[in-house]
């Protein structure tokens, strides 16, 4: 019996499809500095880092891989950013000029397009949009790598463009044993790395809606998706670095004046949105430090983009149910708009399914390892989000722990876009109704 292959399912596969070639390319010794062998689940766990945009590393990556090594993880990087549908359907825009019906429902189900006439314009504004991006702000990297920091042109154009794909697709990889601790009080470094961030962490049909209003200058009001996705990203970029400047002020950032404080606070919130840069030792951080960063990692940035956690959509959306219901209202209202019961359900399963995985993970790992609660849901919660942030266990873990993090790395990147299009395609209307009982609740 043959299983009938879904757009969705297609996505999924194309992902791990990318993933096995990525592992077997990293496994090759001229991958790794010392001509070496790496072993498979080192080899993996970095491809599905890559690719799932997490960057969660079992070795050092500036010095475990060649330049070949680095390129390959640069390639699943941008694929991952990309999204294997996305690039797919492009290679036949430009083969054939046309894309047939599976592909357009391929690429929708990676790019969350809503109909099917408008994929080919947004495949092209994803390419464009990422490679506009990633362009500008590896420039202003690679400046500042050359003439601020002696590297060679050469060198600087390499590690520009290597930091500046890792952060507009929230991959959070480094060319730097300590990430970006040596810049830490740089904002030459740091401030064109949160931009990228945070460009790509609003999701490609946002930022779409931002280039046409800019370009048209349209009067028409915002779509809801962009007005929520916006406001509570702008919220969350406030609270992340007061929170981080607060907690760690006579602690990690005492070293600091005031002007770096405040520099490395807003690094430090604004990552965990998902992208795993470190300009400090999350090793050394406070506990209340950790638990707010597991927070905004599972929240995430916006959908459609290069984020991960359960979304700030989800996050708003659940928000406003709660809302609703201590006001005694019969509906769900956002900015004057009535939210379908369907899409609350939709964002309650992803919010309870994403809890639940971290949940039985870090059971798992505590029972299995001999770390304490906080490292551990630190690392599970980076991984399920793909972040990539980490208090430095990840190498120290078990290959079954390992392991357990490769699987939520992939069910992070590629998971709600699953659940989401498996809930919307069972929609089915009953021919007939129970009788309603109302269980005690609380």
């Amino acid at each position: 019996m043959m299983v009938k292959l879904t757009p969705v399912r297609f996505v999924a596969l194309g992902f791990a499809a990318a993933i096995a070639v990525g592992s077997g390319l990293l496994m090759l010794p001229a991958a790794t500095e010392t001509a070496s062998d790496t072993d498979v689940l080192g080899a993996l766990f970095t491809a599905t880092s890559a690719m799932c945009l997490t960057g969660l590393i079992v070795v050092d990556t500036p010095t475990h891989w060649s330049g070949l090594g680095q390129g390959v993880i640069l390639a699943l990087i941008q694929i991952g950013g990309f999204g294997i549908m996305t690039v797919a359907s492009l290679v036949g825009l430009v083969l054939a000029d046309r894309i047939g019906l599976r592909g357009r429902l391929n690429a929708a189900a990676e790019v969350r397009t809503s109909g099917l006439g408008d994929v080919r314009s947004v495949v092209i504004g994803v390419v464009r949009t990422s490679v506009i991006i990633e362009t500008i702000v590896a420039a202003a990297l690679a400046v500042r790598f050359a003439v601020g920091y002696g590297e060679s042109p050469t060198r600087a154009l390499w590690l520009g463009i290597f930091h500046s794909v890792s952060a507009f697709n929230n991959a959070g990889f480094a060319l730097y044993s300590d990430s970006m601790i040596g810049f830490a009080t740089d904002p030459w470094m740091c401030i064109p790395l949160l931009v990228a961030v945070v460009l790509g962490g609003l999701g490609f049909p946002v930022l779409f809606e931002i280039f046409r209003h800019m370009r048209r200058r349209s009067q028409r009001r915002w779509s809801l998706h962009t007005r929520l996705t916006l406001s509570v990203t702008a919220v969350l970029l406030v609270v992340g670095p007061v929170l981080v400047l607060a907690l760690e002020w006579s602690r990690t950032l005492t070293e600091f004046g005031i002007g770096s404080k405040l520099l490395v606070a807003a690094f430090q919130g604004i990552m965990p949105r998902t992208a795993g840069f470190n300009s400090v030792d999350y090793a050394q951080v406070d506990n209340a430090t950790l638990l707010v960063t597991d927070v905004l990692m599972f929240i995430g940035g916006g959908s459609g983009g290069t984020a991960g956690g359960i979304k700030v959509t989800t996050f708003a959306l659940l928000l406003f149910v709660i809302i609703a219901e201590v006001r005694g209202d019969r509906t769900v209202t956002v900015f004057d708009r009535q939210i379908d019961a369907r899409v609350q359900r939709q964002a309650l399963t992803v919010a309870l399914v994403g809890v639940a995985l971290v949940m039985i993970s870090v059971v798992a790992l505590l029972a299995g390892t001999d770390f304490d609660l906080d490292v551990l849901l630190f690392e599970v919660v980076s991984a399920f989000a793909t972040v990539g942030l980490s208090t430095g266990i990840t190498a120290q873990l078990p290959a079954w722990g390992q392991l357990i993090l490769i699987v939520l790395m992939y069910l992070g990147r590629i998971g709600s876009i699953t659940l989401v299009s498996a809930l919307a395609a069972r929609e089915r209307d009953r021919r007939y109704h129970l009788p309603m009982e109302r269980p005690f609740i609380g």
